[in-house]
């Protein structure tokens, strides 16, 4: 995949410091959405803009994004009464608040030096006034890029949160019966658009995980029966085995800079917590317990780890400094605990829960307290955060029949509010999903 460079200029004559009456409150759950107006970009009669029909599509792919979040409402374009190019420059905000609409998105398309220039405004019709506008200049065919780009801008100007849809998801798709699936790891952005297969399904592939840093998974696949940590570049495709490790290997996970892969390996009979070094290589044991510690994770300062354990009797959730010392339980709940993930932010922790045969998927906070169950099920787990920590990602299982047939697993969203349940549509069935930070 080819990097591809944006410029991006603040127009001049946009007001950055505002009154906006317009806001979000994004703690609430259940709210009922902001309705927005999404007009159609103007545009020339450029023949490279309208044979693929890009003005629309791109409102498209902004209304779309803004809706998947649950706070905004994108409204029919056959009610909107100010048409004319002029809404871009001066809106008749009496004519949008009579149809309800407290945000307006305008926006303008040019090409210019065989390059897509993209420009918008977000006004408040409330107090008719404009809130945001940027310009956007990328090649022609990165049009699905800047859509995203937008729709994040708007989610930030109104919730004061940072957006998340410029971002992918790396999952492992799966075909075949559960006593015989074939699994290979893809990729696709948020929305699922731009599908693609990473590896052909000859070798079993686990627990995909994104680098935070750069343009690479790290990710568990069975060699010869043999479980190994692999590297794989997005950009140029080329992989690499990060270590040839005796026994199991399990849930490699990059450290926040990037440069160490945290792991469970199964050694002597038990499985302990490792850290590796990227750079030279050198491979650190961090717990010593004769139970099973896996599924680590950092926090996003890198100070901290959690990680699950089965220590005390059963699989609980744990914290500890990131060279291994002070090892907490943190868990207090009944149950089973698993897949603890420690949000962006750093004031959750996101877990997998089994309890009386259901399965849930919750938060607490990293002392352990403030237990939210969000959503239950017969399976489910594999939680992973949007990069903004608002949004969780999971998957989900239907039941097989004992020849292993009827078996499916689907990716799912879910509001941090507990709100919001969504499924993510993929060509085949698709489990451990893993969510990017926002694309550099």
């Amino acid at each position: 995949m080819k990097k591809i460079f944006i410029i991006l200029f603040f127009i001049l004559f946009s007001s950055k410091v505002s009154h906006a009456i317009i806001e979000i409150d994004i703690t609430e759950g259940n709210r009922e959405p902001l309705p927005i107006a999404i007009t159609e970009f103007f545009h020339d009669d450029n023949d490279e803009l309208l044979k693929n029909d890009i003005p629309n599509r791109i409102r498209k792919v902004i209304a779309d994004d803004l809706e998947r979040s649950g706070l905004f409402e994108s409204l029919d374009q056959k009610a909107f009464i100010q048409r004319n190019k002029a809404m871009h420059i001066s809106p008749r905000f009496a004519d949008w608040r009579l149809i309800k609409a407290q945000g307006l998105l305008t926006g303008d398309l040019s090409i210019e030096n065989e390059r897509l220039r993209v420009e918008f405004r977000l006004w408040d019709t409330l107090a008719e006034k404009e809130i945001e506008g940027l310009v956007l200049i990328t090649t022609i065919n990165n049009w699905r890029r800047i859509s995203h780009m937008i729709a994040d801008k708007i989610y930030e100007r109104l919730t004061g949160e940072e957006g998340y849809f410029d971002t992918r998801i790396v999952y492992v798709a799966e075909e075949g019966p559960k006593n015989k699936r074939i699994k290979k790891l893809a990729i696709m952005d948020q929305d699922g658009a731009n599908h693609k297969f990473l590896t052909s399904g000859k070798e079993l592939v686990l627990t995909p995980r994104f680098n935070p840093v750069r343009q690479e998974i790290t990710y568990l696949s069975y060699f010869k029966n043999l479980p190994r940590v692999y590297l794989l570049n997005i950009q140029n495709g080329i992989q690499e085995v990060v270590g040839d490790f005796p026994g199991m290997t399990f849930a490699p996970r990059f450290s926040p800079d990037g440069n160490k892969i945290i792991m469970s390996l199964a050694r002597d009979g038990n499985s302990d917590i490792y850290v590796m070094d990227m750079i030279s290589r050198v491979v650190e044991r961090l717990t010593d317990s004769q139970a099973i510690d896996t599924s680590p994770s950092y926090s996003p300062d890198g100070k901290k780890i959690t990680f699950n354990s089965d220590r005390g009797g059963s699989q609980q959730i744990y914290v500890m400094d990131s060279n291994g010392r002070n090892q907490k339980r943190i868990s207090k709940g009944t149950g089973n605990y698993a897949t603890p993930v420690w949000s962006p932010r750093g004031d959750l922790i996101a877990f997998t829960k089994n309890f009386q045969g259901q399965y849930f998927i919750g938060v607490m906070r990293t002392d352990g307290t403030g237990e939210r169950l969000l959503t239950e099920n017969w399976y489910q787990e594999a939680p992973s955060w949007s990069s903004n920590g608002r949004v969780l990602i999971f998957y989900r299982e239907t039941k097989a029949n004992d020849a292993g047939d009827g078996h499916s697993s689907s990716i799912w969203s879910i509001d941090l509010t507990g709100f919001n349940e969504r499924k993510l549509e993929t060509p085949l069935d698709a489990s451990d999903p893993s969510w990017s930070k926002l694309i550099q």
